[in-house]
């Protein structure tokens, strides 16, 4: 597993950027995707994957420890779906 400052790390190394360039550059990515699916938008980066926001519904659930049935309330999560070169390329 990569974590953020491996991922800057290899940022840096293969755009050949400073890791405060690299650094500054996926906080920025970061910031303006997350803006961007507030706002309901999607953000598509060809060959590589989407991101976009879908609602998931109320359900009805279990807690695992008492058997008891929890109302879970409905909300909006993060999708991720991986473009054909990506795919591709972990195959």
């Amino acid at each position: 597993m990569m974590n953020k400052a491996q991922l800057i790390d290899a940022i840096a190394g293969e755009a050949e950027l400073t890791k405060a360039d690299a650094k500054k550059a996926l906080d920025a990515f970061i910031k303006v995707t997350g803006t961007a699916l507030k706002d309901g938008g999607r953000v598509a980066l060809v060959g590589f994957g989407s991101f976009g926001v879908s609602e998931r519904s109320a359900r009805t659930g279990r807690n695992p420890q008492t058997g008891k049935e929890i109302e879970i309330p409905a909300k909006k999560v993060v999708k991720f779906k991986a473009g054909s070169e990506l795919s591709d390329s972990i195959n």
